[in-house]
């Protein structure tokens, strides 16, 4: 048995958990007639999950103050969802951060405000599974609630899903998706070009970017390649230099080293690019 601290609505209350401190109980009429400090059988939920600190309960609590429990019911129901397609227990904040960010979204879509999402593309090509999940996820907002949510929309939610999945920081990724982006643009400056970004190639330049900006991020270094720099420095001076532009750059934005290994690979998919170009 739990016992209540706080009833927050007739559906959802926070209880105290032996294992895992205060958790979050959800379930029609669980919190109906209760007071803190009655003890709740905790399998009448239909859904729990743990609050990590006294900040998160307090954001939570914020939510149910201006979401509706329709709206609120609809998102647990989809996160339990994506639990069970990735396999894996989300982080938890997503029931406060997805659910925030979205609310406010559809109500600037039914307002008739547009959603403007710049780095939509390099969002998907980084996190397909994600992208997918998000599109299954506005699909479903579309069948519960009637809102056609837009494909710009759908990069953001893919954003907060990806960030769940890995217990990153948002405000990280977005400034990674953000980078990758910058740097396309100086590619393709630099090359005097217009990627395709229906290309195969480009799929791949901008997976190799966001693994790049990970590895940087995490300091998990390549191996040396000093022999094939050379080689590829002899070779593709113009593609060379780029890289290293480029390396100068995100050493600058992640204020971390970037190793000389990565100019190897970047050199390669540069010149890949380049090629394509003068065909």
């Amino acid at each position: 048995m739990l016992s209540v601290t706080k009833i927050l609505n007739n559906n959802v209350i926070i209880a105290a958990h032996p294992d895992y401190g205060e958790v979050v109980l959800i379930g029609k009429g669980l919190g109906f007639g209760k007071q803190p400090g009655q003890e709740v059988a905790g399998e009448r939920a239909e859904k729990f999950f743990v609050l990590k600190d006294s900040q998160e309960q307090a954001q939570y609590m914020s939510l149910l103050e201006y979401v509706d429990e329709e709206f609120i019911g609809v998102m647990n129901e989809f996160i339990e969802k994506l639990e069970t397609r990735f396999g894996t227990k989300l982080n938890e904040h997503i029931h406060v951060g997805l659910t925030d960010h979205l609310y406010f979204a559809v109500k600037r879509i039914r307002q008739g405000h547009g959603i403007v999402n710049p780095f939509l593309q390099e969002t998907e090509l980084a996190y397909p599974q994600e992208y997918a999940a998000a599109t299954e996820l506005s699909e479903w907002l579309n069948e519960k609630l009637s809102i056609r949510i837009p494909e710009g929309e759908i990069g953001f939610i893919t954003l907060h899903i990806h960030s769940a999945i890995t217990n990153r920081n948002l405000a990280e990724i977005n400034r990674h998706t953000q980078l990758v982006s910058e740097l396309v643009g100086i590619i393709e400056n630099y090359l005097k070009t217009k990627i395709n970004r229906q290309d195969m190639n480009y799929l791949r330049l901008v997976r190799h970017l966001h693994h790049a900006i990970e590895r940087i991020q995490t300091e998990s270094y390549t191996e040396n390649q000093d022999s094939l720099k050379k080689v590829l420095q002899a070779e593709y001076p113009l593609c060379y230099t780029l890289s290293w532009k480029l390396m100068k750059i995100m050493q600058q934005r992640l204020k971390k080293t970037v190793p000389d290994a990565e100019a190897v690979y970047l050199t390669l998919h540069l010149q890949r690019l380049d090629n394509l170009k003068n065909k």
